[in-house]
């Protein structure tokens, strides 16, 4: 075995492994002992308990502090909140990632690589202009950097203080926040920037729903389904972004921008549908990565640097390729000397 492919295989069993750790340690909070009735039990008997009684039923009181809900020393709206986010949303969301991610390991062991069928010509065709590339990538850095910093926040309690300890985490958790709350609205930003620049190529044409009849030629050794530049998964994945990857930003920005004067009930809604949303975009992200890079040969090739072979288009994207030849843009040499045409815009 090559020294690549042994790098390979540890990759995948490290990747395999920190994923399965870091999605599993949460569950382990379901086997320690639930101590509400003994908290329900020390209420009953303390004798200022219909003092407390009254405090969280959240009737405003006197303070000089300013500010909407400022007389509201306890909401408590926060139990559900607390409840639901600690509850259902830590305990059963992380089987999505789980599910989805054992579902490629899977296929990628069982199918491989999409390969291009025919022999490479050395042509090649312009795909992807430089400022789309450098517009993809940074939006793809920080949705990593967001992803990596969200779902820490979200289990770092349960996976990483057992690993690195209550003082490390502290400190990890709150450069993970300022991270992910500064960098947050810059993503929100340039994924409005994508979703504009994009959204023409973007919408569905008659042969986009017979390439999803055929899940894009992903089973079997039939021809590849017809596709323009843009075929019926990206156009899924793209409008999926452009309505869940929106409301995802949209409820992030609520909860990073507190001068509006929200309340925090509308807070706590907001943190309960970012993170549902996120992890299921995450979930989804992980089929779109693996299939720019592991899943298809030439994909990756494209974004990097911009340019994909012409049996690569004729594959996948082939009336996007006889478009450009019928407008006059044909392909040409990738030699040094004979630099590949533009494709129209």
């Amino acid at each position: 075995m090559s020294s690549i492919k042994r790098r390979q295989r540890i990759a995948v069993y490290s990747l395999v492994f920190i994923f399965s750790l870091s999605l599993l340690v949460p569950f382990s909070g379901l086997l320690l002992t639930d101590g509400a009735a003994t908290a329900a039990e020390f209420t009953d008997n303390n004798p200022r308990a219909d003092y407390w009684r009254e405090v969280r039923q959240s009737n405003e009181g006197y303070t000089t502090a300013q500010g909407r809900e400022a007389g509201v020393l306890i909401n408590d709206g926060g139990q559900d909140w607390r409840r639901i986010r600690n509850g259902w949303v830590a305990n059963f969301m992380p089987w999505l990632l789980l599910v989805v991610f054992s579902m490629l390991v899977l296929f990628h062991f069982l199918k491989g690589k999409k390969k291009v069928t025919k022999p490479l010509s050395g042509r090649k065709v312009l795909r992807w202009k430089a400022y789309e590339r450098a517009l993809h990538f940074s939006v793809a850095f920080l949705f990593i950097v967001l992803a990596i910093t969200g779902l820490s926040l979200l289990f770092g309690r349960a996976l990483l203080i057992p690993i690195v300890g209550k003082d490390a985490f502290a400190a990890y958790a709150s450069l993970a926040k300022d991270v992910h709350n500064y960098l947050g609205p810059l993503f929100s930003v340039l994924l409005a920037v994508l979703i504009v620049l994009w959204m023409r190529h973007n919408i569905f044409k008659p042969e986009d729903w017979e390439w999803l009849k055929k899940w894009g030629g992903l089973f079997g050794d039939g021809a590849h389904p017809h596709a323009g530049r843009m075929n019926g998964g990206e156009k899924i994945w793209f409008w999926l972004i452009s309505t869940v990857g929106v409301a995802a930003c949209a409820s992030g920005l609520i909860m990073d921008f507190t001068n509006f004067q929200q309340g925090r009930e509308t807070m706590q809604i907001a943190n309960i549908i970012h993170a549902v949303l996120s992890i299921g975009w995450i979930a989804v992200a992980l089929g779109h990565i693996y299939i720019g890079t592991l899943g298809t040969e030439g994909a990756l090739e494209g974004m990097t640097t911009g340019y994909v072979s012409e049996e690569w288009a004729e594959q996948h994207h082939d009336l996007w390729l006889e478009e450009m030849k019928q407008g006059g843009n044909e392909s040409s040499s990738s030699s040094v000397a004979e630099e590949p045409v533009a494709e129209k815009n």
